[in-house]
């Protein structure tokens, strides 16, 4: 076999994994599909008739009615059963208790959620095929553009959401929130990010290029989770404060709203996911600056890119420290949170497209 041969059958077979990795990927959009709609189903046929929990527990700490007693005899001697109030964790607010889940604490509910929990993992194990087939095509880590990065932040995303379910967290109300977007971010890889399988610039032939991005990649995954569950606390909150002040939210409103968390647990959930990897962010950008010494010969250059990842870094500093101070609890600091979320979009999206910098390796 001559050596121009051996080439041609290495270059054969990179195409090979490449086109693996295509169709794995295509196939874990199908699945994500199916999960898609077994959430809402899961949504949409769970039982109703176990909401109303917050609206009766806004109505108990206003005083308009006093709590239900139920008188149990057993014998001569009477139980006294009192309704049963979480304790709401912000400053001043109210006790509301946590809605049952998207299932409704139905039984049929729970079992199309069940479903969807199943196509979710079997989707991710297929996108990982995927991320690992386009790593094998041109035999480096599978971030070196846009595409890449897309199609393997959306599966740590999902790894992120699957071990929180591993850990007996009840978070299964992000599957349909998680699975939405990240169907999104999907679609936008294939169409548009798309880059065919290729080597690497001469710049990112280093190793960390796998300690670097990959811890970025991971804080993103995070950081998206903290985001969306910040934003269902503020419909959530916004839903209490209507019901306590005596409004009446729309039946779609109440039956959806509901059968999420308290605003309180939805609130400590998002800031407990931003602090824990807060660190992991700072590590990132110490990190990059350590790859810029190599590579360039200077740690820091306030390139665009570097520039955006140190005000993404402001921000969330800045909402952990607002959740810290007394008076900054709540909606204030969940709008820091989304806006420091905004930046690191920017700085990925917003960076790599539309300005020019020495990390300009988008690919498109």
């Amino acid at each position: 076999m001559t050596l121009a041969t051996a080439t041609d059958l290495a270059a054969a077979t990179n195409e090979s994994l490449a086109n693996l990795s295509n169709t794995l990927i295509y196939s874990a959009m199908a699945v994500y599909t199916l999960a898609f709609f077994a959430y809402i189903t899961e949504w949409i046929f769970g039982s109703r008739s176990k909401i109303g929990r917050t609206a009766a527990a806004l109505t108990t700490e206003g005083g308009a009615k006093a709590p239900a007693v139920t008188v149990n005899k057993a014998g001569s001697t009477a139980v006294l059963e009192r309704p049963k109030v979480v304790v709401r964790a912000a400053a001043g607010a109210r006790d509301v208790p946590d809605g049952p889940g998207a299932h409704g604490g139905d039984e049929q509910g729970d079992l199309y959620g069940r479903i969807a929990v199943s196509l979710t993992v079997l989707a991710f194990l297929i996108e990982l095929g995927g991320v690992i087939a386009r790593a094998a095509s041109v035999e480096r880590a599978p971030w070196g553009n846009m595409y890449e990065f897309n199609i393997t932040f959306s599966t740590v995303a999902v790894g992120v959401y699957l071990t929180l379910l591993a850990l007996k967290k009840d978070v299964r109300w992000l599957g349909l929130f998680l699975i939405t977007t990240v169907l999104l971010d999907l679609g936008i890889a294939v169409t548009v990010l798309y880059t065919a399988s290729d080597q690497l610039v001469p710049a990112l032939h280093s190793y960390w290029l796998y300690i670097h991005v990959s811890t970025a990649i991971l804080c993103g995954a995070v950081f998206y989770v903290g985001a969306v569950s910040t934003i269902l606390y503020l419909f959530k909150d916004s839903y209490e404060n209507k019901l306590a002040s005596g409004g009446k939210p729309g039946s779609f409103a109440t039956s959806f709203l509901e059968r999420l968390p308290a605003s309180a647990s939805l609130d400590k959930f998002s800031y407990r996911v931003n602090a824990a990897v807060f660190p992991l962010w700072t590590f990132t950008i110490i990190a990059g600056a350590i790859w810029a010494g190599d590579a360039w010969g200077r740690y820091w250059g306030w390139d665009p890119k570097e520039t955006w990842a140190f005000i993404t870094w402001v921000a969330y500093a800045c909402y952990l420290h607002a959740r810290a101070t007394a008076g900054w609890k709540g909606r204030k600091a969940a709008y820091l949170a989304l806006i420091a979320f905004g930046c690191w979009l920017f700085n990925y999206y917003g960076v790599n497209i539309f300005v020019s910098g020495k990390h300009s390796y988008a690919g498109v």
